[in-house]
């Protein structure tokens, strides 16, 4: 049988909460998405997956700090390959809270990536994952018979 005989399938796959959390523990960029103004909005953070919480900076006095301040936001991850149509995607859900107890802040201070945008370090939230779910697109060997569409 020749390559051109054979195919990729992709499937789509429900990942366990277990899953989730290893393939968040493999990134450091996501997005946190909440509200603003009454209207949905994302804004791309780094972050550590601390436990079941994801912990990032922002700076003092934006929106997302603002906006995050007890309320329920979400925060996806995913890696994606166009060439294959292959990847995965996290999204957790919970509410938000600013770290403020110094012994925290410091052992976090020690293992949180830089921000990308300088003096993004005023507040510290964290987002303790209450409800996760995930989906992986995988590619499965097929074969394709001789003549078919």
């Amino acid at each position: 049988m020749t390559a051109a005989n054979r195919a990729a399938i992709v499937e789509l796959v429900e990942l366990d909460e277990a899953e989730c959390l290893r393939l968040l523990a493999t990134s450091e960029i996501g997005r946190v998405v909440f509200t603003d103004a009454a209207m949905p909005a994302a804004q791309p953070v780094t972050y550590l997956l601390d436990g079941e919480e994801i912990i990032f900076r922002t700076a003092g006095g934006s929106k997302l700090a603002a906006a995050t301040r007890g309320a329920v936001v979400a925060f996806q991850v995913d890696q994606i390959d166009p060439a294959t149509r292959t990847g995965w995607t996290v999204l957790g859900v919970g509410e938000a809270y600013e770290v403020v107890v110094p012994e925290r802040l410091a052992e976090l201070a020690a293992r949180l990536p830089e921000p990308w945008a300088p003096g993004r370090t005023g507040h510290t939230v964290a987002v303790p994952l209450q409800r996760l779910t995930g989906r992986k697109l995988v590619a499965t060997p097929s074969t394709v018979t001789e003549g078919a569409a």
